[in-house]
């Protein structure tokens, strides 16, 4: 049972996981940063600023006029957050694209480095109307 364990472990397909995830929890702070730092403060200027995590609408309780999210939550009031909502699609359409192009840059470099060989290694030999061009000239002879 031990063993089998090993090999379970010891196998490419559970270290590529390992590996994988380790890196993906790596990236997401990377692109979070990105985000966070630096697309949304563009488009804050684009928009005039506006942070739309911040707005809210009260459903039930009372919130003093000027309160933030936070403080209407902590009141206990039951908030419609849709601010929030819209930041988080932002974030995502923002954080898909950034994958998108990550992914596509891989994929052109991994087509890159396994084109070369083949075009290499497979020399072009003569095509069959010159082999039936040469036939016919032997032929003549």
């Amino acid at each position: 049972m031990i063993q089998e364990f090993k090999d379970f472990i010891a196998k490419g397909n559970v270290m590529d996981m390992a590996v994988g995830i380790i890196i993906g929890a790596a990236f997401t702070a990377i692109v979070t940063s990105l985000v966070g730092d630096i697309i949304n403060p563009i488009i804050g200027l684009i928009t005039g600023g506006t942070d739309f995590s911040g707005h809210y609408v009260v459903l039930k309780g009372n919130v003093p006029d000027g309160a933030t999210l936070q403080q209407a939550r902590d009141a206990g009031a039951a908030v419609f957050a849709w601010g929030s909502f819209v930041s988080a699609i932002i974030n995502f359409l923002i954080i898909a694209f950034v994958v998108f192009l990550l992914v596509k840059m891989v994929n052109r470099v991994k087509d890159a480095a396994v084109k070369k060989p083949a075009a290499a290694a497979a020399p072009a030999g003569p095509t069959e109307l010159e082999v039936l061009m040469q036939i016919r000239d032997q032929l003549k002879r």
